[in-house]
């Protein structure tokens, strides 16, 4: 029923525990679940520790594929990850990513319809000890758009009718943000499991992510305006800001910080997909 795609770059240290959490899901109504590492560019060992779960897939009776990608692409490796998709059904999950037993299960079952949907679990991060990447990560979660929405970042799932909505994935800092703008605010399905990924613990690292995110959002305008101009506002207004301040100063004022050292030269982004750790 779901085929769960992995693009994976330099994760050996990320990959075996986001396989064993994935491995460890409930087992969606259906065909045993395909899972997919698509290794992309890597010149660590992420593949060898991918494939060395083959056999604990096998027990369970699902299927493990590990891809072994020349060139580090994460926009690629989603492409040749749904080349080899055996379900229509389809969950994209970062390499860092640890998902909850139910969230798999439950994003087959929403999207298990006729219509075009797009679904997605509840994010967390995981607990850091900097004080400031802790501060910025609780402000972050509080936003409308991450408490209250369908935000995907980490984890986002489509039907057969909601992947027909583009061809493949093209070269763009933020896939996540492309697939959202082909659905409708009433297309989106928020399901109650949970996952979690890292935060950087550097306040440098946080403003060359939130830059690349930035750069991110500007290019699908210019590659999409009008799927652009149809996605549902995320910035929070006036009133809403007000609110969040008065509820965690020290968290808005960590998280302006970010956002203002953003439009400044300090800390330029080394690459054109800046990690967030």
């Amino acid at each position: 029923m779901i085929s769960v795609i992995i693009p994976a770059y330099n994760e050996e240290t990320y990959i075996k525990t986001c396989l064993e959490l994935v491995l460890a899901s409930d087992q969606p109504p259906g065909p045993p679940v395909q899972v997919i590492v698509a290794a992309n560019g890597c010149i660590d060992a992420t593949a060898q520790v991918a494939r060395a779960l083959t056999d604990d897939f096998a027990a369970k009776g699902w299927r493990l594929d590990v891809l072994e990608l020349s060139e580090g692409s994460k926009t690629k490796a989603l492409n040749a990850g749904d080349a080899i998709a055996q379900f229509d059904i389809r969950a994209y999950v970062d390499a860092d990513v640890h998902v909850s037993p139910a969230l798999i299960g439950e994003l087959a079952r929403v999207l298990d319809r006729p219509d075009a949907a797009y679904a997605g679990g509840r994010p967390q991060i995981r607990a850091t000890r900097n004080f400031i990447s802790k501060r910025y990560a609780r402000f972050w979660q509080n936003l409308p758009f991450m408490a209250d929405g369908v935000p995907g970042c980490g984890v986002y799932a489509v039907n057969a009718a909601g992947r027909a909505r583009w061809d493949q994935f093209p070269d763009v800092i933020s896939d996540d943000m492309f697939v959202r703008f082909h659905f409708a605010q009433d297309e989106m399905i928020g399901v109650d499991p949970t996952y979690s990924w890292p935060i950087t613990a550097e306040f440098k690292a946080l403003v060359r992510v939130r830059r690349r995110q930035d750069q991110g959002l500007a290019e699908l305008r210019d590659l999409l305006p009008d799927l652009a101009a149809d996605s549902e506002r995320t910035a929070p207004d006036i009133a809403t800001k007000a609110a969040l301040f008065l509820r965690d100063p020290i968290g808005f004022v960590i998280y302006a910080a970010v956002a203002v050292t953003v439009h400044t030269p300090l800390f330029r982004n080394r690459r054109r997909w800046e990690r967030g750790r």
